[in-house]
């Protein structure tokens, strides 16, 4: 078994709120930290039969006889539950902890819970494994979010946490969850050849009913193509023959079911042209990888999505142990029309910081022009770049660069 980092979290919020939904992509480990809770709780899934059928007659009724400790799987396959849950938390409101649900399409949960149980609810999202977790300890960088008055001190006290070797493991296979457990490689293709098939014809078809499922098919395997890279909508609709409103509805439904991330622009500098169009990322490297038909590490590195692969994966690292710390925040990426760019904006409580990602050991200046530009237009205290190396390096007195060995 591995501890889930967010589990944390989990038993927090359920400190503050009468119900935690847990969300996030399928297979990602939900159910499983479900029965890790600590204490005595009833565990239903929607995807049962007998569990559906045992609500859905009359889900008032069901929470009048479990008013407390139950876990709901999946709940989104019922919608007409969320009202009866509301009416449930209103009549002993200042009672905590006393449900968890979670579910796999953000689309139908959210919006389920933002007309029923806002105010009443604490939403964590859960991803596939992170670096973090596989180190089973939590990493000091994250501190930086929590503490950024303190930057220097937590920059210059980061150490290694893992090895090149490790790091690339991890880059290569992903994070979810079975292929680490059962590190084989045949099992690996099968289970990413399933997941995928699954995702598409069941997942997608019964969340989009009236959706073209082929021409969907097409498009989620237009999408190791377009990871890592700028999105034109009107590029891609031309490619696959829809028009430009189905590709941005394809989009919206990858994003939306955890498949996909897409990275708004950065609009805040009105002295610069902005590229306004999104960038996005498959969001696990492996499923990105198994698509793309790259077979080990050494066909990996010669691939030339190699850059955009390894960008995105660091990226996705950080982002998801934003979430499993608890740190709220927005993220975008940067570039002008002249051409410098910033990999990853995060911006929250902590303020705005922006980080540059390389794959090689060395970093040129000429190389992180974009990120020091936009240091110094947003007058921020400090930029980040992450990169291959061994030590942390100060390049400059307001742009320090990390090994990404230290990050995780």
């Amino acid at each position: 078994m591995l501890k889930r980092k967010c589990s944390q979290l989990v038993e927090e919020y359920l400190n503050y709120f009468p119900c935690v939904a847990l969300i996030g992509p399928r297979q990602c480990g939900k159910t499983t930290l479900l029965h890790s809770i600590s204490g005595d709780w009833t565990h239903y899934d929607l995807e049962k039969g007998g569990d559906y059928n045992l609500i859905s007659a009359d889900p008032d009724l069901f929470l009048r006889l479990n008013p407390e400790k139950i876990t709901i799987d999946e709940a989104q396959l019922l919608p007409e539950f969320f009202s009866a849950l509301r009416v449930s938390i209103d009549a002993d409101r200042n009672n905590s902890g006393r449900f968890v649900i979670t579910g796999s399409s953000s689309p139908d949960l959210l919006k389920s819970i933002s007309e029923s149980l806002a105010g009443r609810i604490g939403i964590i999202e859960m991803s596939p494994l992170t670096l973090e977790e596989l180190a089973k300890d939590s990493s000091p960088f994250f501190s930086l979010f929590q503490s950024p008055e303190d930057y220097k001190e937590i920059i210059n006290g980061l150490s290694e946490r893992a090895t090149l070797k490790e790091l690339h493991d991890y880059w290569f296979k992903g994070g979810y969850p079975e292929p680490w457990l059962k590190n084989q490689k045949r099992f690996t293709e099968i289970w990413m050849d399933q997941y995928i098939q699954s995702y598409v014809h069941r997942d997608i078809a019964r969340l989009f009913p009236s959706l073209n499922g082929p021409r969907f098919r097409q498009f989620t395997e237009m999408l190791a193509g377009l990871s890592g890279h700028v999105i034109n909508y009107s590029e891609v609709a031309r490619t696959l023959g829809v028009s430009q409103p189905t590709i941005r509805d394809y989009f919206s439904i990858v994003h939306g079911t955890f498949f996909w991330r897409q990275l708004n622009p950065y609009e805040k500098n009105v002295k610069k042209r902005i590229v306004k169009h999104p960038r996005g990322y498959l969001r696990d490297s492996g499923i990105l990888h198994h698509l793309l038909r790259i077979n080990d590490l050494r066909q990996l590195q010669s691939h030339p999505s190699m850059g955009h692969s390894w960008e995105s994966m660091v990226s996705e690292e950080i982002l998801r142990g934003l979430q499993n710390h608890g740190i709220t925040h927005d993220c975008y990426f940067y570039r002008t029309a002249s051409g410098a760019e910033v990999d990853l904006i995060i911006e929250g409580r902590f303020g705005t910081i922006p980080i540059e990602i390389k794959y090689n050991q060395n970093v040129s200046p000429g190389k992180i022009r974009g990120l020091q530009e936009f240091v110094q237009e947003h007058k921020l205290p400090f930029g980040i770049v992450i990169y291959n190396g061994e030590s942390v390096r100060w390049i400059k007195e307001n742009i320090v660069a990390i090994p990404f060995s230290f990050c995780v």
